[in-house]
C-alpha cells in the first residue's frame, strides 16, 4: 500500500442584486431503488436525514446548477441546518467564502476570487451563491490546489516534495487494480501508456479522498448539519468521493444525486450502484 496525501458578508446584503432563481424546467428525480419518479418535495425529509448528500454536475450546463439550487431550496425548507461543499473552491480560501455568506465582501471582489479558483463560470453558479448568501448558508471550500493535481496527473505522487505534501490531508492512498479498471470504464485509456493511466488515477484517487476528508471534517464540528456537497458527477457518483467517505467514517449517511444526461446515467444504465437519484428534467 501506497503511504499518501489526499486531496482533500448586512449592509453589503441590502445592495446586492436580489436572487434570482430560474426554472430549470420542470425537475423530478428518478429513485433508483424503487425504480419510480418521485418529486423533490417527497425526496426532501429523506435528504434532511442524511450527513452528506451529494449533487453532481456537468459543469458547463446551466440547468445542472438550477437543479443543484432546487436540492439546496428544499432542504434548507425541511428547516435542518444546511451547508454547501464546493468543488469549485480550494479548503484554503474558506475565509473568503465566509466573508461572502457574512455579507463582508462585495460580488465584483468576490467574482475575482472565484476566477482565481474555478475560472470564467461565475453566471453559471451566481444563483447558489446568491441564494447561499441571502439564506446565510455555509459555505465551504473542499478542493486542493490545481498545481497539485496536475503535477499527480503527469508525473505520479511519488513526484511530491515534502512542501507540497504539507499542504494536503493526510490520508491512506491504494490505487489497486480495481479501481484501475473502475477509471478506466469511466474515462478510458485516453491514448495514455500505463504509467501515464496510473498517475491519472492517483489524481483523480487523492482528489477523492481529499473532498472525502474535508466534508468528514466539517461534519466533525458541525454535526448537526447535511453537508450539499456540488461536485463533477465522476466526483459525486458513488465510487467516487462517496467511496472515500465509507472508507474514512462507514457510519456516514450519504445520498447521492446525479443528473440524467443522454451520454452520462440514466434510467436506463443507472443502478443503486451509482446514486441513489437521478435528477429529471434538467
Amino acid at each position: 500500500m501506497k503511504r499518501c496525501v489526499g486531496w482533500t458578508m448586512a449592509a453589503l446584503i441590502l445592495a446586492l442584486p436580489s436572487v434570482r432563481v430560474e426554472a430549470a424546467g420542470k425537475m423530478s428525480l428518478w429513485d433508483l431503488a424503487a425504480d419510480t419518479e418521485v418529486s423533490l418535495e417527497q425526496v426532501a425529509p429523506r435528504l434532511a436525514g442524511a450527513d452528506l448528500v451529494f449533487v453532481g454536475e456537468q459543469h458547463d450546463l446551466p440547468s445542472h446548477h438550477q437543479g443543484q439550487l432546487q436540492v439546496i431550496k428544499a432542504l434548507h425548507a425541511t428547516g435542518k441546518p444546511v451547508a454547501v461543499g464546493l468543488e469549485m473552491f480550494q479548503r484554503k480560501n474558506r475565509e473568503i467564502l465566509d466573508r461572502w455568506v457574512a455579507g463582508k465582501i462585495d460580488e465584483k471582489e468576490f467574482v475575482a476570487r472565484f476566477q482565481e479558483n474555478w475560472g470564467d463560470n461565475w453566471p453559471l453558479y451566481r444563483d447558489i451563491f446568491l441564494y447561499c448568501r441571502a439564506q446565510q448558508i455555509p459555505m465551504i471550500g473542499l478542493n486542493v490546489p490545481k498545481e497539485i493535481t496536475s503535477q499527480v496527473a503527469r508525473e505520479g505522487f511519488g513526484s511530491l516534495n515534502k512542501e507540497q505534501i504539507g499542504m494536503l490531508p493526510l490520508v491512506t492512498c491504494r490505487v489497486d487494480p480495481e479501481y484501475l479498471a473502475l477509471m478506466r470504464s469511466v474515462h478510458g485509456h485516453g491514448g495514455r501508456g500505463e504509467e501515464a493511466f496510473t498517475h491519472f488515477c492517483e489524481a483523480q484517487l487523492v482528489w477523492d479522498t481529499a473532498m472525502a476528508v474535508y466534508s468528514l471534517e466539517y461534519l466533525k464540528t458541525n454535526p448537526n448539519h447535511t453537508l450539499v456537497v456540488l461536485a463533477g458527477s465522476v466526483h459525486a457518483w458513488k465510487k467516487g468521493i462517496p467511496a472515500q467517505v465509507r472508507k474514512e467514517n462507514p457510519e456516514t449517511k450519504q445520498l447521492i444525486i446525479l443528473p440524467s444526461t443522454p451520454e452520462g446515467f440514466s434510467k436506463d444504465n443507472a443502478s443503486t450502484a451509482d446514486g441513489d437519484f437521478l435528477l429529471l428534467g434538467l
